[in-house]
């Protein structure tokens, strides 16, 4: 029998525990593609691993992933707006691609300063009727399987 520290090992996901970074090796379906199922739709929440994303079909069809919290002011990006090939957050404007590149900051004039930011994105898979993430390190990201 395992003693209550060997279990909270086995069973805790987050970013630094022992568990929580094995199983971030690995491509995970986090949707189905029906959960998405429009360009420029409501984004999903998405809660995995101890943490909040938000996921957003763009008007291209592509499929981001994105941290929920936004990184200018951390308001939810759950409640953004998907518009234009990007995410929208309602409380300052500013816009997200997929990729997490900043598109447009309409409270500010200068177009370089939108460079100096980015929203955490993570690597994203269609295939086999699943939306699938990786939430690793870029180091160890593994080839996505070639699922029929």
């Amino acid at each position: 029998m395992l003693s209550h520290a060997d279990n909270m090992k086995l069973c805790q996901t987050g970013r630094d525990t022992p568990l929580g970074e094995a199983l971030r090796r690995f491509w995970v379906p986090v949707l189905l593609s029906e959960q998405l199922p429009e360009p420029d739709g409501p984004p999903r929440r998405i809660e995995l691993m101890g943490e909040t994303f938000v996921a957003f079909r763009n008007t291209d069809g592509i499929v981001g992933i994105l941290d929920e919290q936004c990184c200018h002011r951390s308001a939810s990006l759950m409640l953004g707006r998907v518009e234009e090939c990007g995410i929208r957050c309602i409380f300052h404007g500013w816009k997200f691609a997929v990729d997490g590149t900043i598109l447009d900051t309409p409270n500010v004039s200068d177009p370089r300063f939108k460079e100096q930011f980015r929203a955490k994105s993570y690597p994203v898979r269609e295939a086999g009727g699943f939306i699938w993430m990786y939430a690793g390190e870029k180091e160890h990201e593994p080839p996505f399987a070639d699922w029929p």
